[in-house]
């Protein structure tokens, strides 16, 4: 496959019919359905220098995938090389690449560009994308694919800031830094902790893990693909077709839990305390490990290295609240001071406050912060009531726990391009979703998530914001999902002429 990079050089369009912002999954994918579509004006803007979103920036030890390659991918992209069940973040990244040169929307991409403000223009019915240098394009539409795990969440720790020696969040890995022989301590055990914990406890000379919460984990069926395998897939189309199905079909029946009822979610919990008790044979540290709140109202995490990380002799398990960071230190509630040399943060990323922090402005000067002021929330994570022809990919309530997002995306993409050939068809410049559609479509969802076991678990998450709602998850399956955005309501939207 292509190495990273290339492409994109040309100079911004002072006007593009559309903008896509971010080149990630979500990106990539609109770029490749609106070229399929016939739609060649738009312009992709990436900040970084590559495209590939979470795939370019989390480039930490044992990072890959927790959904099966088959079907984290594009369904129109079927891939037959991976090599792993579960591929590892390089081998996702390079897919991407692939996609960009395969379908040909490389040349719309221009790297370097960081989007900095967005302003609906009433009179002229078009958007001002501004620039982070200032340089001001104009757009019919706006796509924002920039994601939700993009900015990384630091802890508000005192004396964070004091500490003398390397310090870095897993989305930003300084591979500079040797761990060999190092006394490292890493804070937090969500989802990249658990991937990157073994890898560096087997390097470093002691390493000291802490945990705030116990994570539900689940042990991980990865296993390399055969070449026998691989080669049935290339030379079968069908075949690769049907396995992801029958993944995505088994996927699903996992997460009814999650869908229908919080009490089907049991039997997980019961596949992990087993998988903990035959991991972990010391009660103490087994009792430290067992989640206290129920199963699924944290993301559930995938792992069969983690456990045994944890009982190595230069392993240690501090359960303890971290109270402050010294120069050289990290004092914990217990009152021990712990000497460190790196400190590893794995405390994930902003996502409710991310979206409370971008700078859009919408129909008569309208922020989006005052949309949002009460809560976070879109049409079908899509479009937002009073920003006409703005168009959210991984937008609210399209976030998942049991299956690919990557299928979300899909369906979200198909959803923008009937919205914008219900504009062609009509003449209309612009479509705004009503405020009373929107409305009723959220107050329905909330009552759904009201009985879902992200709110009736008894944990905090990052799916939640700080006035206890949740405009993360989907509460629904993806195939209701994929059902709903097949088509327009035409009356659920004004068109604007």
């Amino acid at each position: 496959m292509a190495e990273p990079g290339g492409g994109g050089a040309g100079p911004v369009p002072e006007h593009a019919g559309i903008v896509i912002i971010g080149s990630g999954f979500a990106g990539l994918g609109m770029a490749i359905r609106l070229k399929d579509a016939g739609y060649h004006d738009f312009v992709v803007l990436e900040k970084a220098g590559r495209l590939g979103g979470t795939w370019r920036d989390n480039s930490y030890p044992g990072c890959s995938c927790d959904v099966p390659s088959y079907l984290y991918s594009f369904s129109f992209a079927l891939h037959p090389g991976w090599t792993q069940v579960f591929s590892p973040q390089r081998e996702i990244w390079d897919y991407l690449e692939w996609c960009a040169d395969r379908y040909g929307v490389r040349r719309h991409i221009r790297f370097g560009r960081e989007v900095a403000e967005l302003e609906y223009d009433d009179a002229r019915r078009r958007w001002r994308v501004v620039l982070a240098g200032g340089q001001v394009v104009t757009a019919n539409a706006v796509v924002a694919g920039f994601g939700a795990l993009h900015v990384p969440s630091y802890p508000d720790i005192p004396g964070r800031e004091r500490f003398t020696g390397p310090a870095f969040h897993s989305a930003r890995w300084d591979h500079s830094q040797d761990l060999t022989g190092k006394r490292v301590a890493v804070i937090g055990t969500g989802a990249s902790a658990i991937q990157f914990i073994p890898e560096i406890a087997a390097r470093a000379g002691r390493l000291t893990v802490f945990q705030r919460t116990a994570p539900w984990v689940q042990p991980r069926p990865d296993r390399a693909t055969s070449p026998r395998l691989r080669r049935l897939l290339r030379t079968v189309p069908l075949a690769n077709r049907a396995l992801r199905i029958a993944i995505y079909w088994g996927l699903e029946l996992r997460g009814l839990g999650f869908t229908v009822h919080p009490r089907l979610m049991r039997r997980q919990a019961e596949t992990a305390l087993r998988y903990l008790e035959r991991q972990v044979p010391d009660p103490r540290l087994r009792a430290r490990l067992t989640p206290g709140y129920g199963i699924g109202c944290k993301r559930i995490l995938l792992s069969s290295v983690y456990y045994p990380a944890l009982q190595r002799d230069n392993v240690e398990l501090v359960t303890d609240r971290v109270t402050e960071i010294r120069e050289r230190s990290i004092l914990d509630a217990g009152g021990r001071e712990h000497e460190v040399d790196v400190i590893v943060y794995g405390t994930g990323f902003k996502v409710t406050e991310s979206l409370a922090e971008l700078r859009i402005t919408g129909r008569g000067g309208r922020k989006i912060q005052d949309a949002w002021r009460d809560r976070v929330e879109a049409y079908l994570g899509t479009t937002v009531a009073g920003f006409p022809n703005l168009f959210f990919l991984s937008g609210p309530n399209t976030g998942l726990g049991h299956t690919s997002v990557v299928f979300m995306m899909e369906a979200q993409t198909h959803y923008i391009l009937e919205c914008l050939r219900l504009l062609s068809r009509t003449g209309a410049r612009a479509l705004d979703v009503r405020p009373g559609a929107q409305r009723e479509f959220n107050r329905r969802l909330r009552r759904r998530l009201d009985r879902r076991v992200w709110s009736t678990g008894g944990c905090r998450s990052w799916y939640l914001d700080g006035k206890g709602g949740n405009p993360t998850i989907w509460p629904g399956t993806t195939a209701e999902f994929w059902a709903r955005t097949r088509r327009v309501r035409r009356r659920a939207y004004e068109l604007i002429r």
